[in-house]
């Protein structure tokens, strides 16, 4: 049986994998939404198949994204994660995980809560988009630019409004499948 997916899908089965289980499902648990954000960030100038080839070296090399754990990373942590081959390294990237850290648990901190904080920006639950074609789709949103401001006053980085509106569709918040997906009226 041929299934229909959204036209980026390639013929690689993670890809595939990622699309059917993961891209668009709705996705609330603050370490979760923290992984993936982080994870979107490593994306910038590389595609996104890179990233999810390499997500299983990041989660051990970032103690599965427990802000706690990345917040003590120190000189050495960061130039020894630069010699590992199984992540993007870039200095700039992976320092960014361990800002991103600090900033959450600051946030944190002040009595913020993560989720509802991210969920915020499309009113607490999924919209629902109506696009037949990909070309659709846009790159970035009204919403997706608010996030991205609100992250950087933070003191979040890696978080512009074109990583903060792939991640906006990866968790859930907004469903981009195309009418024509199997995983639309999902």
């Amino acid at each position: 049986m041929d299934i229909k997916r959204c036209h980026w899908v390639s013929e690689d089965e993670i890809y595939q994998r990622y699309h059917d289980e993961v891209w668009g499902r709705p996705v609330y648990d603050k370490q979760d939404l923290f992984a993936k954000l982080c994870l979107d960030g490593q994306q910038a100038g590389l595609s996104w198949i890179t990233i999810l080839k390499k997500q299983q070296n990041y989660e051990a090399l970032f103690a599965n994204f427990d802000a706690n754990i990345i917040a003590t990373f120190d000189d050495a942590k960061v130039e020894a994660l630069l010699l590992e081959p199984g992540i993007v390294r870039n200095r700039l990237k992976v320092n960014s995980i361990i800002r991103n850290a600090k900033a959450l648990l600051a946030f944190e901190a002040n009595g913020g809560d993560f989720s509802e904080f991210l969920w915020s920006f499309v009113g607490g639950k999924p919209k629902v988009n109506h696009f037949s074609s990909m070309v659709q789709v846009p790159a970035q949103t009204a919403e997706s630019e608010a996030m991205s401001k609100a992250l950087k006053k933070l003191g979040f980085n890696f978080v512009g409004p074109t990583i903060c509106y792939a991640f906006m569709q990866e968790v859930g918040m907004v469903n981009d499948h195309t009418t024509d997906c199997f995983r639309y009226g999902q």
